[in-house]
C-alpha cells in the first residue's frame, strides 16, 4: 500500500512548496495538513481530492503506486457511486453479506 503522506511530501517538495503553500493552493488549513504528519493520519478522501487538484493531478494518479491514472469501468464507477450513498451501517451490512459469499 502506498504511503500517501510520503507521496504528498514528495510531490510538494518536487514543486518547491512548503506545507503552507500546499495549504493555500488546496484550500485546506495548514493545521490540518500538519496534523496528518504529527499524528500519522491518513487524510480524508475530500482532503485528498483537494490535494490532488492543487498538484494538478487526478486523485487516481495521487493514489496510484506508479503515479499513473487508474481507469474504472462504468460498472465500477456505478458501484462506487452507490456505495457513497450508503450509511455506515448499510456499508457494514454489505461487507458482512460479501463475507458470507
Amino acid at each position: 500500500m502506498k504511503d500517501i503522506l510520503s507521496a504528498i511530501t514528495a510531490y510538494r517538495e518536487d514543486r518547491g512548496w512548503t506545507e503552507y503553500q500546499l495549504a493555500e493552493r488546496s484550500g485546506l488549513p495548514q493545521s490540518t495538513i500538519s496534523s496528518w504528519y504529527r499524528k500519522n493520519m491518513i487524510p480524508t478522501l475530500p482532503s485528498l481530492e483537494k490535494i490532488s487538484t492543487a498538484f494538478g493531478m487526478t486523485l487516481s494518479q495521487l493514489l496510484a503506486e506508479d503515479g499513473e491514472a487508474v481507469s474504472l469501468t462504468d460498472l465500477q464507477k456505478e458501484l462506487l457511486e452507490r456505495w457513497s450513498r450508503l450509511s455506515k451501517e448499510q456499508q457494514a451490512v454489505l461487507f458482512a453479506l460479501m463475507d458470507q459469499m
